[in-house]
């Protein structure tokens, strides 16, 4: 009787420190969110001054933040190209199984491009280094996620936004030929790439410029999550409801289910794992409604999911890491 009694609180006592690990994962995320909510509310910040956030988040401290982790880092030991290729794959799959699905039973054709970005399009690079950074301290497996994610997400949206919606005329050269350049220039893909080469080429930088791009590094979780949160709006996720209730479950809960137990069957864990559950588990991406709307899309079931997903991806992705942990995977 006592072994079983000792047994069952050894097993107790497990699921604590599994249970624990996961919410320490994900809480204070959150909680910095809600921070940013409630600045908002309160005046403290405003609308201009969150646009001019996210715009010095996603154009200099992010960037920054994975140059210098993957500047310090062995890419010869760091870079993994089935992971690359199993990130690209998995994304190409996902927006074609939605397309086509979709296609086939969404009949609000005015609103079909919407719903396929805002179900496959993740906060990959806000988000998945805010929780891996959480986790283990650096961007670890994050930059090798988003070169096979972050590139196929801009363009499938253009594709998808130019051939559906209120005034679909198709794509055009020029369209497709800005979204490529986009890509090209998009500050976080070019951070990466040039960490990269500063790896490769073993770089040694001064010790003050190493601390310069600390000092910066620092700043892009905090403030990115703030501004995350600063710009919720919970009334716009009221509308659109039954689609918005289909893409979320689609985001947070369909397309982890499917391939993380792939992803762990091919032998990926810790950081990889952890980087491919917010590479398909994460928010839908508040660049999403910016691209719907300067496509000409109304835009109002894109904000919906974006607010839907933000809202409940702190439930979704603790129960996913909580699997994870139990399983002995991260």
């Amino acid at each position: 009787m006592i072994i079983h009694t000792n047994v069952k609180k050894k097993k107790g006592l497990l699921y604590m420190e599994q249970l624990l690990f996961s919410l320490n994962a994900t809480v204070p995320i959150f909680l910095i969110m809600v921070v940013g909510y409630v600045l908002r509310r309160v005046k403290v910040v405003d609308e201009p001054f969150v646009k001019t956030l996210n715009s010095f988040n996603y154009k200099v401290t992010l960037p920054v933040l994975l140059f210098r982790d993957i500047a310090e880092s062995d890419f010869y030991s760091v870079w993994d190209t089935k992971y690359v290729c199993f990130c690209f794959l998995v994304t190409l799959i996902s927006i074609s199984a939605i397309w086509i699905l979709a296609g086939l039973l969404y009949k609000d054709r005015a609103h079909l491009g919407e719903f396929i970005q805002a179900s496959y399009r993740s906060s990959a690079a806000v988000l998945g280094v805010a929780f891996i950074q959480n986790i283990y301290g650096t961007s670890g497996m994050a930059p090798l996620m988003i070169i096979g994610t972050v590139p196929l997400y801009n363009v499938a949206a253009v594709l998808v936004l130019s051939f559906t919606g209120p005034a679909a005329q198709g794509i055009s050269v020029n369209t497709l030929k800005k979204s490529l350049l986009d890509i090209a220039r998009n500050p976080i893909i070019l951070g990466i790439l040039l960490g990269m080469a500063a790896s490769l080429c073993r770089i040694p930088f001064p010790v003050m410029v190493t601390k310069t791009l600390g000092n910066i590094s620092v700043l892009a979780t905090p403030l990115a999550l703030i501004g995350l949160g600063a710009g919720f709006e919970g009334r716009k996720a009221l509308k659109q409801l039954r689609p918005t209730v289909a893409a979320t479950l689609l985001k947070l809960v369909i397309l982890p289910a499917i391939f993380l137990p792939l992803a762990v069957r091919l032998g990926f864990r810790k950081e990889m794992l952890v980087a491919l559950l917010v590479m398909m588990g994460a928010p839908t991406t508040v660049s999403c409604y910016i691209m719907a709307k300067n496509m000409g899309h109304e835009g109002v079931l894109t904000s919906s999911v974006v607010m839907a997903t933000t809202f409940l991806s702190s439930v979704t992705l603790t129960f996913f890491l909580f699997v994870l942990r139990r399983g002995g995977y991260i």
